[in-house]
């Protein structure tokens, strides 16, 4: 027995030393926040105090210097995301985790985002400011590399620091441009649809030319699954690393309609959630030059960004500018496509992966004039058809180096304006607010027309010379609005009003959000920054309450069951809103889930189905087809005998929604309330390992907001105890133009993407509950709440 618990005291011990080794060592790595470090290539002493949140205030002698610091600070807390984001483009997520990744490094590798990047740098201006600043930016992010501490991940997945390079940078941006398009989650499922059902099942979508702004090509031959590529697209997003773009709000109050006469700024950009989080908060001041800005990992300049003279922030333009083409092949050599010149020959792109613990793959990429095929980059895609991929940021001059840099270096809103026009894409809302009262609203992207005959929301035919024939606008012709007299600017991701009798196509996202900011901002003349924080968190929808009122007086209540009854009784008196304790939120989403199962699933299939829960087209209809008795959807293809109606699926869908509620939930009704369904989890790329979860993620959590409220949590509609939450605000900042030191901003999680430091997931919890924190300006006041760093110039070792 004695023996025995010897053993047992030896054991203990050895865990207790093993638990503190490994505590001391997750610690040892957290960044250096004070104290001093030499660095090469600086001119002179530059200090970072470290705020309370994490965030560095860089006060340099030079934007150089500054540049410098910038990025060995940024390397600091962000090298692990870092390292991500450059991989993806170039399709070298392989190297890291093996073949799990392949799928998504072959896509990414032939999309040819990495091959652009390469020509962009060899056209860029070496002697420029943006390039200088750039490199500035990489010698800091390497110099950490070669002296930092390697981050706990790099050891864990067995990988060596490699140098930064400016083609990382610019496939960063590629990649976020690439999460911005659309077309290949839309365009394949529509085609689809259309030739397996016909004109009469689109009606509902908007897309067969009952608009007037488009024309139903007709279109006969044996249908292709291509909603393979929609359904491969979006599970090659959904599962990345690396979260894509969304969607977002923003909106700008002019001085007229604001209590202190300033102008008020709110931005708040929908993201994937990750961990860490997307942005990475620093504020810069030199002599010459201040900015608080918001970068992408491994990028020099910020997407975002204010200072005490103007503000500016970024949603998506939803603008369609990436097409997918059907290729002919020569029947005699399927190396040849056919052009209206005749056959030409494929290019081949070689690109080899390499793959951690397995031997290399070698890529012969296909190209015709159009772009990159992707049936040997889809490994599902199994239509003998190839289908080519063009878009426009790898067909046209890629600035967006100079682009990125112009916005936050502008003089003034016509300077801001001019800038605009070298981003050739991703199409982006650009809103502005100054200082001296100007708000401004502008995209940019560069627009084409295609012949009247052609609808960009199908496969097109690359061989007949008409469905690829674009017609370039000029940039002025880009929607905008300067100092409108209406007093304010707003963007949600909505379509734009037509130019010059053109209403351009794209994928926008429904009226909700945009009718709501709208209906708040129009007759408000006294706004605070108090008041659009409130505003921000909004969770009120502008349209859950009228598709309730369309659907509500099918449902016979006489005929309905107790829970039914009570259920019915409180949507009947719903508002829309989507608080924590709300049930109606919880019933409504589960009965809309069902509607959409029982009205599509039938002609789509399950796989195809699960694509269009994925689109932005399908918030788009439920409003109008759930309205519209005579759609052809509600039948059910299925049933040769029968035609179903419009009222027998959605008593169905409802009587199913509160069965499967009594199931999740329990039989009380008032204990279904949106807290306990509607959750946040922050996944980190290694969290989905069960052991390693609770150290690398952040949450869960509950959170209120719902999808297309201006609180935007969103989620895809299923039956599911659990709506998991998947994308929402990267950050929401509001910039008051009365008091800039004291504007607000808060982040999901944290500034830091070191587990050990206390800025890791310091902002998670006011996330959530819809909180602020100061993005701080005031320099005495900066040096009284945080901590300091030193940046000293390294001495060169001269030899003898």
């Amino acid at each position: 027995m004695k023996r025995f618990k010897k053993i047992l005291l030896v054991l203990l011990s050895l865990l207790i030393l093993l638990a503190i080794s490994v505590f001391g060592y997750t610690k040892y790595k957290k960044p250096a926040y004070d104290g001093e470090v030499a660095l090469q290539n600086i001119s002179k002493n530059t200090t970072v105090f470290f705020d309370d949140f994490g965030v560095p205030h860089i006060y340099a002698d030079s934007q150089k210097d500054a540049m410098t610091v910038l990025g060995y600070v940024h390397a600091q807390d962000r090298l692990w995301q870092m390292e991500l984001m450059r991989r993806i483009a170039p399709g070298r997520l392989s190297e890291l985790f093996g073949s799990k990744a392949l799928p998504n490094d072959v896509f990414f590798a032939g999309v040819g985002i990495d091959e652009n990047s390469e020509k962009a740098i060899a056209q860029l201006d070496k002697n420029s400011e943006a390039y200088k600043l750039a490199i500035a930016y990489l010698d800091g992010v390497n110099q950490f590399i070669e002296n930092g501490k390697t981050p706990l991940e790099f050891e864990l997945v067995g990988v060596k620091k490699e140098k930064y390079t400016l083609k990382d940078v610019y496939n960063i941006f590629g990649f976020m441009s690439f999460s911005f398009a659309m077309a290949q989650k839309n365009d394949p499922l529509m085609t689809d649809i259309r030739d397996k059902f016909g004109a009469e099942y689109l009606k509902d979508f908007g897309l067969d030319g009952s608009l007037g702004t488009t024309q139903l090509k007709s279109y006969k031959g044996k249908s292709n699954d291509y909603a393979q590529i929609s359904k491969s697209v979006a599970s090659l997003l959904d599962n990345s690393p690396i979260p894509p773009f969304i969607g977002s709000n923003s909106w700008v109050i002019g001085a007229q309609k604001t209590k202190n006469g300033k102008v008020i700024f709110a931005n708040d950009p929908h993201i994937g959630f990750s961990q860490p989080c997307t942005w990475y908060e620093a504020h810069i001041v030199t002599p010459d030059y201040e900015i608080y800005g918001y970068y992408l990992a491994g990028t020099p300049f910020p997407l975002l960004g204010h200072n005490r003279d103007y503000a500016y922030g970024l949603t998506m333009f939803e603008n369609d500018d990436l097409d997918l083409f059907q290729e002919e092949n020569n029947p005699n050599n399927e190396n040849q496509y056919k052009t209206v010149d005749g056959f030409k020959n494929y290019n081949i792109r070689k690109k080899i992966i390499k793959i951690k613990d397995s031997t290399s793959l070698t890529l012969n990429i296909k190209e015709s004039v159009h772009g990159p095929i992707m049936n040997d980059l889809l490994t599902t895609l199994k239509t003998k058809n190839p289908i080519a991929m063009s878009w426009v940021y790898t067909q046209e001059k890629n600035q967006i180096l100079d682009a990125v840099y112009s916005l936050c270096h502008a003089k003034d809103v016509t300077d801001f304006y001019n800038k605009i026009e070298l981003i050739h894409a991703p199409g982006l809302n650009v809103m502005y607010g100054d200082a001296k009262d100007n708000v401004a609203w502008i995209t940019s992207g560069k627009l084409y027309k295609l012949d009247k005959s052609v609808n960009p929301n199908f496969i097109l035919n690359g061989a007949n010379g008409i469905d690829d024939k674009k017609e370039f606008l000029p940039y002025s012709k880009n929607p905008s609005a300067i100092n409108p007299t209406w007093n304010y600017v707003y963007s949600a991701n909505n379509q734009p009003e037509a130019v010059d009798g053109y209403l351009y196509p794209g994928y926008y996202l429904p009226k909700d959000r945009a009718k709501r900011i709208d209906g708040l901002l129009a007759p408000k003349n006294n706004w605070t920054s108090t008041d659009v924080q409130k505003m921000i968190v909004d969770n009120t929808s502008s349209t859950s309450a009228s598709i309730v009122a369309s659907f509500l007086p099918q449902i016979d209540s006489n005929k309905a069951t107790s829970n039914e009854k009570k259920a019915y009784e409180i949507l009947g008196k719903w508002s829309g809103s989507n608080n924590e304790k709300d049930i109606a939120p919880a019933i409504y989403n589960k009965f809309i889930f069902h509607y959409l199962k029982n009205t599509f699933q039938d002609e789509l299939g399950e796989d195809d189905f699960a694509a269009l829960l994925s689109t932005h087209i399908l918030k788009q209809i439920i409003e109008p087809q759930i309205a519209n008795e005579s759609s052809v959807w509600w039948d059910d293809y299925k049933t040769k005998n029968r035609k179903e109606t419009r009222k027998e699926i959605l008593i169905k869908s409802f009587k199913e929604a509160i069965a499967s509620l009594e199931k999740q939930q329990g039989n009380d009704v008032n204990s279904w309330t949106w807290n306990k369904v509607h959750t946040l989890e922050h996944q980190h790329p290694l969290g989905k390992v069960a052991a390693l979860r609770g150290y690398f993620n952040v949450g869960p959590m509950e959170i209120a907001g719902s999808n297309e409220v201006i609180n935007n949590l969103a989620f895809t509609f299923s039956d599911n105890p659990i709506y998991e939450v998947k994308a929402g605000p990267s950050t929401r900042r509001i910039i008051d133009f009365s008091d800039v030191e004291n504007s607000v901003s808060i982040l999901p999680t944290g500034q830091s993407g070191v587990p050990s430091s206390k800025h890791y997931n310091d902002q998670s919890e006011m996330y959530a509950q819809g909180k602020f924190r100061k993005m701080k300006m005031n320099k005495k006041e900066i040096e009284a709440t945080s901590t300091k760093l030193v940046f000293v110039p390294k001495k060169e070792v001269i030899l003898p």
